[in-house]
């Protein structure tokens, strides 16, 4: 009452949507009817169905430079998608351009996301680099295109020496322009997991403005950053910081300040880099990065990361993915079996409540620290989540919810649409589709069906339980089975119709890894930097970036440059070793893992990149025609003498026609001349281009048909060059033809010239063909200038010579140093070359038989100035060959040396002497009997130093000065003596004196032996001069049962003779028992190897020079060989078991068997009893248990035990468990099939552990080829196919499976036939 009444129109028959309004307790308190004007419709609209597939700007059309004459209007054009919309500014030499406040010079416009800028009536001054930035919420993307205003007056040359200042906008508004300086810059910076870091610049504005501040907007590599619990951002008014509490590897990236002014804008870079943290467990790799959420609905969200830099100390074998309720502290694992994919979808949410997700990594050594956490994300209809964040609020407290309502109520919903697979992996099936148009009143539910392949029974997967949202991921489903999958919807009216199937779908990985990137580059930065580039990885789906890893030189330790994978192709890797010498690989990354790493880069030593002044490069010379067909020609030429300071990027190729000596106008042409007409005569010239431009153009070719060649020889070489000029001798080098003719190149002549000679005065340099790519010419006048050209040879004979190489000036130039080797103290091995006219930029260059060196682990190269050491990491005799170095930027200076095998022997010799010295001795130790029974035990050294120091032994023991020995080191004589004051029985030994000098040793020692059994306690044999016995004559049994005499040596030399003897009968070198005589360590061994009777005897060894001689002797008699114990029963070998046609074979090997080796066999460890079927014996050195056609009882532990009269043994080995291999069925015993028809065959296998496989025909083993089709899946089923049999595919088959417990042939017959003959034979009969 007392209120006016508004009568409302009907609503039109299809505005039935109700809404059905809820308080924040849930509880219904009514509908609601919206009723909107039109604009209210509009807008209401945009807010319930937002654009959920937001994503920055990217520049569909960018626009494009342009070059006018003065006067002119210029419009620039560019096509720009993003959304929300973005918002776009264009610059004038980073200067914003405010069309609206100069109108006459400036319009912009943009309409349905074309923009444009036009600027007319232009002059010289509009010659800029002009800028357009598009910006929205989620990034920002910009372009540059170069407009030039030609003058009239002024030339493009001196302009573009000399580009207009930077002009500053002037901001009307306050009638100043603003200059911005940004100081203090924040430097490359370096952080790690965990730690609190800040960047900041100190910022001038002038002039000072009054309460005007400038907007400060900090970035992550282009994306705005904005302040959150993990970012901070401060403006003082002077100086801008930015603070990153908790880093984590997602922080790592290109970081940007930028001050935006009504002048303008200016910015400042740099990069952060984010180290992993230390690893709790050794071995264990680091955490994974970037967790998003994606596709959230109901009870299902995609979750997705970024594999990690490393590893750890193996592969990465999956991933754990952890979820936890928003306001709870309860982490739940979601996937039992780690996923290798980095990406899964995560099942079983609860409707309305939102999660967190974070991810583990795994591999052998352990799990990784957990990544840091995902934005949350609620579990709930997409619709519904639009409706809550757009929901106007009501007039009271509590909420309303907008629930839609559909008028239809009890209404069986209707089926699915456009069901789809919008995932599939070998771990699982990610199935999408969209709800019914006809739902029922509250709401849909879904079933999922699945049927296999070849079958039509539907299996329902979520029999429990249906889900919410129209996605659902299917696991445990068989890798490489195919399947097809329909969805029902569900309420409590019913269960709907089923969807359309999706058709076949084959479960397996439809993501590939990503190929290997192209061969990096490195190149030197700054003196903790090197910039490296890389070509992309082709054909790569869904690439998340590129991780770069370095390495020292000779190691195989791999440290990784990024933590946050980069998808450019360039990258600057910075907090390096100054003066490091480095290579680098780069690996690609995608969801389904790594990529192999790339190649090696070649090394890079960390130091600052030299700049070099640089100038267009000489012209280059001697173009000739490679080859000729009807209607192309292949040219070659000669590279330019001087490159202008950089290398020479490519070259431009010029022709013109000649008709009758009439040339027409040059055009340009590609390398390969293409498109040329056939019979006619063309002349080319050539010109280089480096960084600096383009060269002059060569001399212009002789004049050329286009004409076919049907030669067979060969074409001439090209690339000829020289290295290492000398006064007699010079390298001539060159690359093989273009054209090889009919057969390969199998050779090349060389030949030479004096410069002052005629076309007569060639001659040859070898006779026979030199099959390398390079010659030495040798016996040269000195001050000569020569000439030389190359001929290939092939089968069909020798081709035309190459353009002509010279003249060249045989002289040693001064200064000339030449490659020389040395061995250090360490005993190194190393090849050094100096320079002393080194430039900037000059660099040394190894090869190896004039070749790019390609195994880095021979040798290790090490430049410092004007001096390289290239270093013989493990010489052998890999590294013969001839080893040369080049000087970079200079006028050829180079040199090589040849390393042959005598002298590597003579080198190694050096070394090891250099590795051990040996102090010499002028005299050996000696013995000299004094007054009293005093003795005097001397020696004299031939090189020493003050340092040396003696130590003085007796039978092992070291004694000092005291009562019974006085000693003294005359350093000026070289003289050692020892005293001992008397000579007694216990004095029998050895003496010695040990030396040591610095790294130098030395020993010499004097043994006194008691003269037999009429020993007085003063007078002794003294053998110290000459040769003698350590040790005397006696015997051992190796573990191989071998009898081994031996005996211990010592003070012989190289001259000594040693003579063995057997019953008085010497044993000469042709003989076959000196085979049985060694000497090592100063040790006589004799190997007699299985004794038997027959090595009965005395056995005697001498020794003599002319020091002296000494005997020993040893009786090898029967009384001995009886005592002689052999291990017989430990020599034998575990129990191995091999499989034959009619079971298994169980044995073990013993090295010497003799009758007294007692065996016995015990299964279950009983007794075995011999019968047919089971027999044991020996046969040589094996012992053997055979089991035929072995059944279950068979299975379990068997035990061999030996016993060798001694010593006993037992051998285990257990059977349980383990089946023969068999064919259990599938194959029939007579095939018969027409010919032209395609035979297949399987066969079941059976066998633990898992069986071989091979199928033969005929008794020949078949290989799988383009014919026959061999495959064995799953361990069970081998198959066969033959496409279109002919009759010579008849005959006998058969499919061999075989274990270590046995083996198995399935036999079966082809028999194909050919029905016409078949009715031929039938109209004979009749």
């Amino acid at each position: 009452k007392g209120q006016e009444v508004v009568k409302l129109s009907p609503l039109p028959t299809r505005a039935k949507r109700t809404y059905l309004a809820m308080d924040t307790d849930k509880e219904i308190i009514g509908y609601v009817v919206p009723v909107f004007r039109m604009d209210e419709w509009s807008e209401f609209r945009k807010k319930m169905n937002p654009d959920s597939l937001t994503h920055p700007p990217e520049f569909i059309v960018k626009p494009r430079g342009q070059t006018v004459w003065e006067g002119k209007t210029v419009k620039l054009h560019c096509t720009v998608a993003g959304w929300p919309k973005p918002r776009m500014a264009w610059y004038k030499n980073n200067v914003l351009i405010d069309a609206k406040a100069h109108p006459e010079k400036y319009t912009a416009e943009s309409n349905y996301n074309m923009h444009s800028l036009e600027i007319k009536n232009c002059d010289f001054l509009d010659t800029a680099k002009y800028h357009v930035s598009a910006l929205n919420v989620k990034g920002e993307a910009s372009s540059v295109a170069n407009i030039v205003i030609k003058s009239r007056y002024l030339s493009l040359f001196f302009h573009i020496l000399f580009p207009p200042s930077l002009h500053n906008g002037f901001s009307p508004e306050h009638g100043v322009t603003f200059e911005t300086t940004i100081i203090d810059k924040f430097e490359v910076a370096f952080g790690r997991e965990g730690e609190t870091m800040s960047l900041g610049c100190t910022v001038i504005i002038y002039p000072t403005v009054k309460k005007y501040q400038p907007e400060v907007v900090w970035y992550r590599n282009s994306v705005p950053l904005k302040p959150s619990k993990w970012v901070h951002t401060h403006w003082s008014g002077e100086r801008a910081t930015l603070t990153l509490i908790h880093l984590n590897k997602e922080d790592e990236g290109m970081y940007t300040l930028r001050i935006n002014t009504k002048s303008g804008f200016d910015s400042y870079s740099a990069y952060v880099f984010v180290r992993d943290a230390d690893v709790e467990v050794e071995g264990v790799p680091v955490a994974p990065l970037d967790v998003r959420c994606h596709d959230a609905n109901k009870d299902y969200v995609v979750v997705t990361w970024k594999q990690p830099a490393v590893e750890g100390s193996s592969s990465i074998l999956g991933y754990y993915i952890d979820r936890c309720e928003v306001g709870t502290h309860h982490w739940a694992q979601c996937n039992d079996t780690p996923v290798k994919y980095a990406r899964f979808p995560v099942t079983g949410l609860v409707e309305g409540r939102s999660y967190i997700f974070r991810v583990r990594a795994l591999n052998k050594a352990g799990v990784s620290r957990p990544s840091r956490v995902s934005e949350a994300v609620v579990a709930m209809d997409p619709s519904d989540r639009a409706r809550l964040r757009a929901g106007p609020s009501a007039p009271w407290t509590g909420m309303i919810k907008f629930t839609e309502e559909d008028s239809t109520v009890g209404v069986v919903p209707g089926e699915p649409t456009d069901v789809v697979v919008t995932e599939a992996t070998k771990s699982y099936v990610v199935l999408a589709w969209k709800p019914p148009v006809q739902r029922g009143h509250e709401g849909v539910m879904y079933y999922i069906e699945k049927c296999m392949s070849g079958t039509d029974t539907w299996q329902r997967v979520n029999t429990g339980m249906p889900v919410k949202s129209p996605r659902f991921a299917l696991f445990d489903l068989a890798e490489g089975k195919s399947y097809s999958f329909r969805v029902r919807c569900c309420n409590s009216a019913g269960v709907g119709e089923p969807s359309e199937s999706t058709g076949d779908i084959t479960v397996g990985d439809k993501l590939d890894l990503p190929s290997a990137p192209g061969n990096p580059v490195a190149t030197r930065n700054t003196d903790t930097s090197v910039v490296v580039f890389w070509a992309a990885s082709k054909d790569v789906k869904h690439l998340a970036g590129y991780y770069i890893e370095c390495s020292v030189v000779g190691t195989d330790d791999w440290v990784p440059c990024n933590n946050k994978p980069v998808k450019q192709t360039r990258f600057v890797c910075h907090g390096l070793t100054t003066g490091a010498n480095l290579v680098f690989r780069v690996k690609a990354v995608n969801a389904a893992g790594y990529s192999q790493s790339s190649s090696n880069s070649d090394a890079v030593v960390v130091q600052a990149a030299i700049w070099v002044p640089l100038a267009i490069p000489g012209k280059p010379s001697g173009v000739t025609l490679l080859e000729a067909v009807k209607d192309y020609m292949v040219l070659g030429w000669t590279a330019p003498a001087n490159n202008g300071g950089a290398d020479v990027r490519g070259y431009f190729v010029d022709y013109r026609t000649v008709k009758g000596g009439v040339v027409g106008k040059w055009h340009e042409l590609n390398h390969q001349a293409e498109n040329l007409k056939e019979n006619v005569f063309y002349q080319f010239q050539v010109r280089a281009m480096n960084m600096a431009g383009v060269s002059k153009a060569s001399l212009p070719s002789a004049a050329l048909e286009c004409k076919e060649w049907t030669i067979t020889v060969p074409g001439a070489p090209v690339g000829l060059h020289v290295l290492e000029v000398r006064d007699t001798s010079v390298v001539v080098l060159w690359e093989p033809p273009v054209f090889n003719g009919r057969t390969p190149v199998n050779g090349y002549y060389l030949d030479i010239k004096e410069a002052s000679a005629g076309s007569d005065g060639w001659k040859a340099v070898h006779e026979k063909a030199n099959k390398m790519k390079y010659m030495k010419v040798t016996g040269l006048k000195a001050g000569t200038s020569y000439v030389f050209h190359v001929r290939a040879q092939n089968l069909a004979g020798v081709g035309k010579p190459s353009a002509a190489l010279g003249p060249i000036l045989a002289q040693t130039r001064p200064g000339t140093k030449e490659i020389y080797v040395d061995v250090d103290d360490n005993g190194v091995i190393s090849m050094i070359f100096e320079c002393s006219e080194m430039k900037e930029g000059s660099e040394f260059v190894w090869s190896k038989n004039y070749q790019a060196i390609t195994d880095t682990s021979r040798l290790t190269i090490i430049s410092e100035k004007g001096k390289t050491r290239a270093i013989f990491n493990s010489p052998s005799l890999e590294d013969l060959g001839t080893f040369s170095c080049v000087v970079t930027n200079t006028d050829g200076i180079s040199s090589s040396y040849t390393l042959t095998e005598e002298g590597l022997k003579r080198l190694l010799d050096i070394s090891h002497e250099h590795k051990f010295p040996v102090i010499p001795f002028k005299s050996q130790m000696a013995m000299d009997l004094l007054e009293k029974g005093r003795v005097r035990f001397w020696t004299q050294l031939e090189k020493y130093t003050s340092d040396c120091q003696v130590e003085y032994v007796f039978n092992d023991v070291i004694i000092t000065q005291g009562k019974k020995y006085t000693m003294n080191f005359d350093k000026s004589t070289g003289i050692i003596e020892m005293f001992m004051d008397s000579l007694e029985v216990t004095d029998e030994g050895t003496f010695t004196f040990n030396l040591v000098d610095g790294k130098a040793k030395g020993t010499t020692s004097l043994v006194l032996i008691g003269d037999d059994k009429c020993v007085s306690e003063t007078v002794f044999c003294c053998l110290s001069a000459g040769p003698h016995f350590v040790e005397y004559l006696d015997f051992t049994v190796t573990p191989a049962c071998d009898v081994l005499l031996k005996c211990k040596i010592g003070n012989v030399k190289r001259e000594t003779e040693i003579i063995w003897s057997k019953d008085a009968i010497e044993i000469a070198e042709d003989d076959e028992d000196s085979q049985k005589i060694e000497m090592k360590d100063g040790e006589l061994t004799f190997n007699i190897g299985k004794i038997s009777k027959q090595d009965a005897g005395v056995y005697e060894v001498f020794l003599r020079d002319e020091r002296g001689k000494d005997k020993s002797t040893f009786n090898l008699t029967d009384a001995v060989l009886v005592f002689v114990h052999f291990p017989l029963a430990n020599s034998s070998s575990e129990i191995k078991v091999v499989s034959t046609e009619h079971g298994i074979i169980l044995y073990s090997m013993v090295t010497y068997y003799n009758e007294d080796l007692r065996v016995g066999w015990l299964h279950k460890d009983g007794k075995i009893a011999a019968s047919e079927r089971v027999k044991s014996g020996v046969t040589g050195e094996q012992l053997w248990l055979k089991i035929n056609e072995p059944t279950e009882k068979d299975k379990g532990k068997y035990t061999m035990d030996v016993f060798d009269g001694k010593d006993g043994v037992k051998r285990v080995f257990d059977l349980s468990g383990k089946d023969r291999a068999r064919v259990v069925g599938g194959l029939p015993d007579v095939v018969a099939i027409q010919e032209g028809k395609s035979l297949n065959l399987t066969g079941n296998v059976w066998g633990e552990p898992q069986p071989e496989v091979c199928w033969m025909k005929n008794d020949r083993e078949l290989l799988s080829d383009d014919r026959y089709k061999l495959k064995f899946e799953a361990g069970k089923f081998a198959s066969i196919t033959i496409a279109s049999v002919t009759t010579a595919d008849s005959g006998k088959y058969a499919l061999v499976v075989k274990n270590k417990y046995g083996t198995e042939a399935g036999e079966f017959t082809v028999s194909v036939y050919n029905p016409d003959d078949e009715d031929s034979k039938e109209e004979k009969k009749d």
